[in-house]
């Protein structure tokens, strides 16, 4: 079994924070298939609670089974949250759990860390709550647990260590490294003084780019799994670097992709220049090519899940007349110590919506609201993207569009990580941005963008 010389399909491993999938991305249609998806399960057992990544495993190795039984793919690339990372010991496995990074254990240590992290100005890295900074984490796991931190002998970030598993090679990669870990410095394009202070550096994986062939997959797993023992495993990138990679290539700035998943995070090409305030989760992102990228964020996808569950009804027009004329408001936020408005409590003004479709169409305009503060906090400019999961969410998309007077840019299909992490691999002339529909501003929604604003005040 060879793989084809031509490429064209590609296997991608897309682990966000709620749920992981395997897909195949076809680089001539950009269609995307998704052969298998799972939730991304924490245990809570053991020292704390952690990812399960043994079953991951399993799933993973059984979705790329099932697609080479189908064909098999040109190359492996691979996609996931930020936040995290992996502590490798000497016989190659993990010295210490991938930690949940929404476990407040290292809050404990809060202020001692504080005392060592880097200033904001050389990371572009807000203090986040928990295990949000990457290096919080570390500095947690090697105080709490320094036997087993003792015998690390590389750090991995999260996309990197299922690159790994797949290829036997270690790597790092910046865009993972740059997503408000404490580790990065984007103007020096290197570790951050955090790594050198705490004696981290020769524990560091090497640096690889996100589109790099780490080598190819390991020949014991080609056998199992039916694939090529050619096939390339890419290097992987951060999940919404991924959804903005295709835009970097082919879009001229200034434009701004709003990557939707667990987290809504908006990340701004050629903006405004403007001051970042990290107290309102705005951040320095890095893309694929190490360039830095202001951006703004908030858990947008949790708050859906958490106000509306998984099975959400479409409103009709009726239920969305009636919440813009009443107006039926949903200020910041639901969920509290992150996004624009971290210390505000919501509240539904003047009283909660009726009935399941004007529940729906509020949420979503208070999604849309939320977002297009971020945007105004990260300086965006010209046409928005929107990638992923909201772009099916009309309510989202219009409001989006007449909150920031200009036009909404909606991606076909249901996610822009799967093809963005998948084009890594493109060769020249393959990249393209697929088939998207612009949606422009509602002049008769204004009012209700001015309600909502002063609300949020």
């Amino acid at each position: 079994m060879t793989a084809r010389s031509t490429p064209r399909r590609v296997a991608v491993i897309d682990i966000g924070k709620s749920s992981a999938k395997i897909a195949a991305v076809d680089l001539e249609s950009m269609e995307e298939q998704v052969v298998a998806r799972t939730p991304n399960e924490v245990i809570s057992e053991g020292p704390y609670p952690h990812f399960d990544t043994e079953r991951l495993w399993e799933f993973i190795q059984d979705g790329l089974a099932d697609l080479a039984r189908e064909g098999a793919p040109d190359a492996i690339s691979v996609t996931a949250h930020g936040a995290s990372g992996a502590l490798l010991g000497a016989d190659g496995s993990l010295a210490l759990r991938v930690l949940d990074y929404e476990f407040p254990g290292p809050d404990t240590l809060s202020e001692e860390y504080g005392a060592v992290r880097p200033r904001f100005s050389e990371t572009g890295s807000p203090r986040l709550p928990g295990g949000l900074n990457l290096g919080a984490q570390l500095y947690w796991q090697s105080r709490t647990f320094p036997e087993a931190f003792g015998r690390t002998v590389k750090i991995l970030t999260y996309p990197q260590y299922w690159s790994y598993r797949l290829s036997g090679v270690a790597a790092n990669e910046a865009t993972s490294l740059g997503t408000h870990t404490d580790l990065w410095s984007p103007a020096k394009r290197d570790f951050s003084s955090l790594v050198d202070r705490l004696g981290w550096r020769n524990l560091m994986a090497p640096l690889h780019s996100a589109g790099e062939r780490l080598g190819p997959v390991l020949p014991v797993l080609a056998r199992r799994l039916g694939l090529a023992e050619e096939t390339p495993v890419l290097c992987g990138i951060h999940d919404s670097n991924a959804s903005l990679y295709p835009h970097l290539v082919l879009r001229a700035a200034p434009f701004t992709v709003v990557s939707t998943g667990t987290w809504v995070v908006a990340m701004a090409v050629g903006g405004d220049t403007v001051k970042l305030d990290p107290a309102r989760d705005t951040l320095i992102n890095v893309n694929a090519f190490g360039d830095p990228a202001p951006s703004a964020r908030f858990m947008g996808g949790r708050t859906f899940s958490l106000l509306l569950g998984d099975q959400a009804p479409e409103p009709d027009e009726a239920d969305v007349s009636r919440v813009l004329s009443t107006p039926v408001i949903l200020t910041p936020s639901v969920v509290k110590s992150s996004g624009p408005y971290p210390d505000r409590e919501a509240r539904w003004l003047p009283g909660e919506p009726e009935g399941k479709g004007q529940r729906f169409a509020a949420v979503s305009f208070h999604l849309a609201m939320m977002t297009s503060i971020c945007l105004e906090l990260a300086g965006a400019r010209g046409e928005t993207i929107v990638e992923g999961p909201f772009c099916a969410n009309g309510c989202f998309t219009r409001m989006l569009a007449t909150a920031t007077e200009r036009p909404v840019l909606v991606s076909k299909g249901g996610t822009g990580t799967s093809v963005g992490a998948a084009l890594l691999f493109a060769a020249a002339g393959q990249v393209s941005l697929g088939p998207q529909t612009t949606i422009s501003p509602e002049p008769a929604w204004a009012d209700y963008v001015a309600r909502w604003r002063a609300a949020a005040v």
